[in-house]
């Protein structure tokens, strides 16, 4: 896919799962469920064990029909082995230009992390067409995501941490471009217990709180 169809797709289902998990099992399982939940993007970070191996596992298992991505990308090397193994975008928890530059090179977008309004300005000048604001929640969730629209109106925001079903309608209200779900999404003692189903239910009330809230968008516009 080109950085354009990447950017569109996020923008239509508007919700990134962050996918943490202690196993590759426990990741795999992690996206069968948020996939049974009617989310059809992933974010697998390289926290998980042989991360690359598991993201070309799931490009081969799901081909077009999941967008797959990497997660906690900090190095230009580590950016390498996620894009040769299948992945479509990149993302950090800040501003990694050797990470930014590798994915320019090969075509593919990378989001990088920021946070304050200078973090915002040095991610945008480097060429970042989306920005993850992390760790959001902790700074003041939605109304900081409002205050960063006012003087970056035209910046694409995916605000992370903290992000979930109760207020995921604020955030798009708010202006955010995209939500960052983690652990609020896909629950780690859920996965311990191999309990999909949470993660499943959790999905597709994420899904309906972010479809009610642009509805409600559109129809106040």
């Amino acid at each position: 896919m080109t950085t354009d169809e990447v950017i569109r797709k996020i923008g239509d289902i508007a919700i990134i799962p962050v996918v943490r998990a202690a196993t590759v099992d426990e990741a795999s399982r992690a996206v069968d469920a948020i996939c049974d939940g009617g989310i059809r993007i992933v974010e697998i970070t390289m926290t998980v064990p042989d991360a690359p191996k598991l993201i070309e596992g799931i490009v081969r298992r799901y081909g077009n029909e999941l967008l797959t991505g990497a997660g906690t990308v900090l190095t230009a090397e580590q950016a390498k082995s996620c894009l040769d193994a299948g992945a479509e975008f990149l993302v950090s928890p800040g501003l990694s230009l050797p990470a930014l530059c590798t994915a320019k090179a090969c075509d593919k977008l990378m989001i990088p992390g920021a946070l304050t309004p200078t973090e915002v300005m040095e991610a945008a000048l480097k060429g970042a067409k989306l920005i993850k604001i992390f760790p959001c929640g902790n700074v003041g969730g939605p109304k900081y995501i409002r205050s960063l629209k006012a003087p970056f109106p035209e910046l694409a925001l995916i605000p992370t941490g903290g992000v979930n079903a109760a207020n995921a309608g604020d955030y798009i209200a708010a202006g955010a471009f995209a939500l960052g779900a983690g652990a609020d999404l896909v629950d780690p003692q859920a996965l311990r217990n191999g309990d999909a189903r949470k993660i499943t239910a959790a999905a597709r009330k994420l899904v309906e709180a972010v479809q009610a809230a642009r509805a409600g968008t559109k129809a106040s516009s």
